[in-house]
């Protein structure tokens, strides 16, 4: 049979020599195909590890302070001062630091507070892996819409909580007081501790102590919506002060609420600590600057709600039967989450851009400036120019961050 196999294949080649070259050379192909891809596979899985990441400072306030993985002192935080794992990072009593992952999760360490980069690394697959422990002190989190497989957790006295994407928390860390706090305000989230593990969904919190042999789950009250002042909005003032109303979504289940206005938006001291019964109410007395306000709902027991999210607004002096001056804008420039604004305004005057003054205006009016990271999803970009009469000019733009 072999033999009449080689016989009919010699025959082939001498009836039809390019049909059995084609052939011969298709198999090799094939072949060289094969082991291309088991090359390619060898390669993928040997390629398939682990890449460090860095996560970047964002915002700062006050007192705050670094530690180097690789150093045993302190250094004053900075922009440019990168966070890698095993990093530590420390807040004054009135410090605040935005801190920006590669995944996209960003997390607000408030006051008094101390968090160790546990982990920060991505893989081949674009899959994100992002731990946080909160040594004492208070934290924000927001998590971004991460790769499917990717991990982001935050530690807290032994409890571990595994964030879903486009999921908000708070956590809450005293040991000097043994209290320990986890608490989900969108999204969802799975707390792990001792072989017990407790699902979160919107507004509810678990807290336990040292010695607890299981954690507590509580259902927290959902807090008011602030409607106005809206956040960034400039509110004119032709006086030394102007009655500003302040008004918010009504709760079913609220007796009352409380207000709270603070020139700092860690509200480290209030100018406005105010009980009233309605959704809105007036408050007089301000003066010219940037304002943040909070409001919080309370139930029958004066159980409080969780804050609401923080509006800034800013006050500022008008001059009496002026016209608005010019504010010419080019078209925004993108560059990721930092947007380039250019312009041209009025010779002499001054330009603020959310609240923030831009610091140089040339001879001619013109302006250039990076605006500070924005979060994903939709903002609004208030640009107001004002000279010494008191002549403004304000323009609000949308601005959407994939």
């Amino acid at each position: 049979m072999l033999f009449a196999a080689v016989v009919l294949f010699i025959g082939m080649n001498f009836a039809f020599p390019q049909f059995t070259q084609k052939g011969v050379k298709s198999v090799s192909n094939l072949g060289n195909s094969l082991l291309e891809m088991i090359a390619g596979a060898g390669t993928k899985t040997k390629s398939g590890s682990v890449n460090s990441q860095q996560a970047h400072i964002t915002a700062l306030d006050g007192t705050v302070r670094v530690k180097k993985a690789s150093s045993n002192s302190w250094v004053t935080a900075d922009y440019n001062v990168p966070l890698e794992k095993g990093d530590v990072v420390q807040t004054g009593s009135e410090g605040m630091a935005k801190i920006v992952f590669s995944d996209g999760t960003n997390y607000t360490v408030k006051q008094d507070s101390l968090i160790v980069i546990e982990e920060n690394s991505a893989n081949d697959q674009q899959q994100t892996n992002v731990s946080v422990a909160v040594s004492t002190g208070t934290v924000d989190l927001t998590t971004a819409t991460y790769v499917q497989g990717s991990k982001s957790q935050v530690i807290v006295a032994g409890a571990t909580a595994s964030l879903a994407p486009d999921s908000a928390a708070m956590v809450h860390n005293d040991p000097k007081a043994d209290q320990h706090e986890i608490l989900v305000k969108k999204g969802s989230g799975e707390i792990s501790r001792n072989g017990e593990v407790v699902h979160l969904a919107d507004w509810e919190k678990v807290a336990f102590q040292s010695q607890s042999p299981r954690m507590a789950k509580v259902k927290e009250i959902g807090p008011p919506t602030p409607i106005s002042p809206a956040n960034m909005m400039p509110i004119f003032t032709s006086g030394a002060s102007k009655p500003v109303e302040f008004s918010w979504t009504p709760m079913t289940n609220a007796v009352g609420y409380r207000l709270r206005i603070s020139h700092n938006p860690y509200f480290s001291s209030t100018i406005v600590d105010r009980r009233v019964n309605t959704a809105d109410v007036i408050v007089s007395g301000l003066g010219e600057g940037a304002y943040y306000w909070l409001v919080q709902s309370y139930d029958a027991e004066d159980k409080e709600s969780v804050e609401s999210q923080k509006n800034r607004f800013t006050i500022i002096p008008k001059g009496q039967n002026t016209t608005a001056i010019d504010l010419e804008l080019d078209p925004f420039m993108q560059h990721g989450h930092v947007i380039e604004l250019t312009g041209k305004t009025e010779v002499g005057a001054r330009v603020m851009v959310n609240g923030r003054e831009v610091p140089m205006i040339g001879p001619d009016g013109s302006f250039h400036y990076f605006m500070p990271p924005l979060p994903p999803g939709e903002s609004l970009v208030t640009i107001t120019a004002q000279n010494a009469k008191g002549g403004v000019n304000t323009v609000q733009k949308k601005i959407v961050i994939q």
